[in-house]
Parts: structure tokens; C-alpha cells; sequence
């Protein structure tokens, strides 16, 4: 690799506005989120009086126990980050495990798997997770597995959808001729040339979780208060808009969307790649 590759990739993403966007905000979150808790105040204390409004001293107000919204939202962040990434991470690694198995063996195995991918996909994701969350208990590990489980079947497809294109090539033709058995054949050559178009959905993913996290939150499932959660913040400030203290909903809201659409234009553009 030359000296010149990095400058000139990072000279390319002038072209590629969305990608730099995205990962702007992403990475600006991620300092914030590094930083904040150390110079904010304790997003659980009561800092004023309850429904001040956004100012110098509190840049998006106090919510009805008087905590200061902005100290809350940034505590937030990695919580919710962190969630999101674990959930597409792992959702990806069982996906791709079993799209390379059911695209590389074929036959029986292929139909079962894919027929069980239907009846998942049959589902809506964010119901699919709550009725999984609360048939499991809720507690933040099996909220990152329920969703994960409702966010395997893209990944099936995707990756099984690559194998079955790349098992017809010489290597791995070569590689059944060498001796190798189907697990080495399936995980050591095929899965690695295979795995991009996950890699791709992975970003969408951890988009979706962070949506699907704050939905539950909202229904009071999965994370409760008094967890600083952009979601459960939200749940908690959604009475007091008819009120008048729209700041209560409104920021942590906000800082969802923006998160979100990050890793969307993220996604997209890498997407475009692939294709």
C-alpha cells in the first residue's frame, strides 16, 4: 500500500458528502459522550428547579425532577451507542453464520433455514423483540439479544444470497480438492468474501436498534427510568409537550433522529460501494 492511499481516501470523501457527514456526527457524538460525563453535572441529581426552560445555564432545560436534560442526554449517548453496536454486531456474526451454511450446503438444510427466516421476517422487528424481551425477562442483556434475534434474517439472506455465487469459483473448488470438509470450506474461504453486504447492513442495523431501544423504552419495556436513555426520556417528557415544556421530549428526540440519519447516510453510501 502506498504513502498516498490514506490522504487520497481521505481526500475522496469530499466527493462522498453523506459519508462525511455521518461519520462527523458519529465521531463528534462519540467525543462528546467520552468527555461529557466528567463536566456535566450527575444526570441523576436534581441541579434546579423542575421545567426551567433551555438557557446559558442549562442548554435544553430541566425536566419535571429538575435534572438538567443536556447532562442526561450526553450520558446517554454511549448507553445507547453501545446498544445499537452490540445489537447489529451480534446479529450480523449469527446471521452470517448461518446464511453461510445455508448457502454453501444447500438442499434440505437451505430450505429449512430459509423457510425459518420467512416466518421471522413474517414479524415485524420491534414487536418480534418485545414479545422475545418480555418472554425472557427484561434486563439490558437480553434487550441486546431480543433484538438482536429480530435482526438476524437480513443478514441471512444477504450473506447466503453472496455464497451462493461464490461457492461455484475455483478457490473453492480448489479448497474441496485439497481436502478441506465443509466447515473450513464454508467459514475459512467462503464466509470472508462473503461477509461485506453484512458489513454494509451492520450500519443500518445499529440505526434500527437505537430506534427499536427507544420504542421500548417508550412502552416502559426494556430500560426504565430513572436511566438516562434518550428514549425513556422521551417517554417521561412526552406529557409534558400538552403542557408546554416541549424541551422535556423534544432534545432527546432530536439527538435520536440525528444519530440515526448518521448512520443511514452512513450506510447508504457504503452500500453504494457494494453495488
Amino acid at each position: 500500500m502506498s504513502s498516498a492511499t490514506f490522504p487520497a481516501r481521505l481526500g475522496g470523501l469530499r466527493h462522498r458528502p453523506f459519508l462525511l457527514v455521518g461519520l462527523v456526527i458519529i465521531a463528534a457524538l462519540v467525543l462528546v459522550g467520552a468527555i461529557g460525563p466528567f463536566v456535566l453535572a450527575d444526570p441523576a441529581a436534581r441541579v434546579a428547579d423542575p421545567f426551567l426552560a433551555p438557557s446559558a445555564s442549562h442548554w435544553f432545560g430541566t425536566d419535571s425532577y429538575g435534572r438538567d436534560i443536556f447532562a442526561r442526554c450526553v450520558n446517554a449517548i454511549w448507553l445507547d451507542l453501545a446498544i445499537g453496536v452490540s445489537v447489529a454486531v451480534l446479529a450480523m456474526v449469527i446471521g452470517s453464520a448461518i446464511g453461510v451454511i445455508a448457502g454453501y450446503l444447500g438442499g434440505f438444510v437451505d430450505d429449512v433455514i430459509m423457510r425459518a427466516v420467512d416466518i421471522l421476517m413474517a414479524f415485524p422487528g420491534f414487536v418480534l423483540a418485545m414479545i422475545i424481551l418480555v418472554s425472557m425477562g427484561e434486563s439490558l442483556p437480553k434487550l441486546a439479544i431480543a433484538l438482536a434475534i429480530a435482526q438476524v434474517a437480513p443478514f441471512v439472506r444477504l450473506v447466503r444470497s453472496k455464497v451462493l455465487s461464490e461457492r461455484e469459483l475455483e478457490y473453492v473448488a480448489a479448497a474441496r480438492v485439497s481436502g478441506a470438509r465443509w466447515p473450513r470450506v464454508a467459514f475459512r474461504h467462503l464466509l470472508p468474501n462473503s461477509i461485506r453486504p453484512a458489513a454494509v447492513q451492520l450500519t443500518l442495523v445499529c440505526g434500527y436498534s437505537i430506534l427499536n431501544v427507544s420504542g421500548l423504552a417508550y412502552l416502559g419495556v426494556g430500560i426504565h427510568p430513572p436511566t438516562a436513555e434518550w428514549g425513556v426520556m422521551v417517554a417521561e417528557g412526552a406529557a409534558n409537550m400538552l403542557t408546554g415544556q416541549w424541551w422535556t421530549a423534544f432534545f432527546p428526540g432530536l439527538l435520536i433522529a440525528i444519530t440515526v440519519m448518521a448512520l443511514h447516510f452512513i450506510g447508504d453510501d457504503l452500500g453504494g460501494d457494494r453495488q
